[in-house]
């Protein structure tokens, strides 16, 4: 459903991105791993809009999607879950899950779409009235999720889910990701925690210094001698 091919994204006069190219299918959870500053949410950011890449195609369900602003994209199926959650914390939690059904196709069915994030993330309807800043690092990751699923995506991109949360937290997160990957929807995760992303995804792709260095199912690259000795300190 996603295919990239040969991305060059620049900021200014630094290369960012060299020649990246990968491809999610339907229904599948792919990882994008690597060590900090490899790339990887610049590879995210170009997907959905918030930087033009140099050169390069996005192709989304057999469309070219370059020139569709950021503002469009999640209309075309495309959710993003930034770092660091991005949670608006003087909204309150039903009001940032409203914001993220703000687009036509997800605005008429978006009662349903809420249920269907509660049932997925009951701590939120608890605490639906109660303003965003004032959640714990765990619910405002919650929150962004559901804000994300609000839009209907049928491709749910997710930047570094697990930063900054305890172990037990980031285990239930992954959990959740584990059920909606179970739904249908495809998932594009980055993440630093390279076991981690790799024990939900289907394949993987290594960046190293703005280029794929490696690429394979999720074994392959847990398997993987470079991987276990750069990544995992084995």
């Amino acid at each position: 459903m996603l295919r990239i091919s040969d991305l060059d994204v620049a900021y200014d006069a630094v290369q960012a991105l060299h020649g990246v190219s990968l491809q999610v299918r339907p229904g599948e959870c792919v990882a994008l791993v690597g060590a900090n500053g490899a790339g990887k949410s610049t590879t995210l950011k170009a997907i959905c809009g918030l930087i033009s890449p140099k050169s390069g195609t996005i192709e989304l369900n057999g469309s070219m999607i370059a020139a569709v602003p950021a503002h469009k994209r999640p209309e075309l199926g495309i959710a993003y879950v930034p770092e660091g959650r991005r949670v608006f914390p003087e909204m309150t939690v039903l009001e940032n899950l409203e914001v993220g059904a703000y687009n036509r196709r997800a605005r008429s069915s978006r009662d349903k779409t809420l249920d269907g994030v509660f049932r997925l993330f009951p701590r939120l309807k608890e605490r639906a009235h109660q303003m965003a800043g004032t959640l714990s690092g765990g619910e405002q990751q919650m929150l962004a999720i559901g804000r994300g699923l609000m839009s209907q995506p049928t491709l749910l991109m997710l930047d570094e889910p697990s930063l900054g949360l305890a172990p037990v937290v980031v285990e239930e997160t992954y959990h959740k990701l584990s059920e909606i990957h179970k739904q249908g929807v495809s998932i594009l995760l980055v993440e630093e925690n390279i076991f981690r992303a790799l024990s939900l995804a289907d394949r993987g792709y290594v960046l190293e210094n703005g280029k794929v260095v490696l690429e394979g199912s999720a074994d392959e690259l847990l398997n993987n001698e470079h991987v276990r000795q750069a990544y995992m300190g084995v």
